[in-house]
């Protein structure tokens, strides 16, 4: 499969190379990015490096699909975007994303999320999309909740951040769902 480019009206989603790893450093170096993502700031560069290098190799092996959100009007990476847990047998994957905060409140999140989640049903055929966010998230949740997304409930001591467990909310969408609201959002 070639890797899919989708197109909004101010965005485009990229398949994010080495020639982006400086753009990641700069986002998942930032503390208030990676609060609620699950794992520590990066330090190195290195580190920024070794995540592309997995998300391609989760590509190519039909595993995740990451998209690097670009600006159409200055060309910037301003966060990233993705499936995870990307199971096409059983139609449903997981999705993931940040951005850099100098972009939060102006809609990029919901465009993107928007377009990945209608190639995700339409083109995949996934029937299931996943979200595990931190309870202290509201704004992510609140995002997800506003787009049809429904919490199904707690995972305890889900993931270990920060030298200590933390309880995520899973949240979900279903194909059916999505098609039901599309033209009422």
């Amino acid at each position: 499969m070639k890797f899919p480019i989708l197109e909004t009206k101010r965005l485009k989603l990229i398949e994010i190379t080495h020639q982006h790893m400086e753009f990641i450093f700069s986002i998942l170096s930032l503390e208030e990015v990676t609060k609620y993502y699950g794992t520590d700031p990066f330090t190195l560069p290195a580190e920024a490096t070794k995540l592309i290098d997995v998300h391609h190799k989760n590509f190519l092996e039909k595993r995740g699909i990451r998209w690097g959100i670009k600006l159409k009007e200055n060309q910037k990476i301003i966060g990233t975007i993705g499936l995870n847990a990307l199971q096409l047998n059983n139609k449903r994957a997981e999705i993931g994303y940040e951005l850099h905060p100098k972009y939060w409140g102006n809609g990029f999140a919901t465009e993107a999320l928007m377009e990945v989640i209608s190639f995700s049903f339409q083109q995949l055929e996934l029937h299931r999309i996943g979200a595990v966010v931190y309870p202290e998230n509201t704004v992510s949740l609140n995002l997800l909740k506003k787009i049809g997304f429904t919490c199904e409930g707690l995972l305890r001591g889900y993931i270990y951040q920060n030298k200590q467990s933390n309880d995520t909310y899973v949240l979900s969408l279903l194909k059916r769902e999505w098609e039901k609201s599309q033209g009422k959002l």
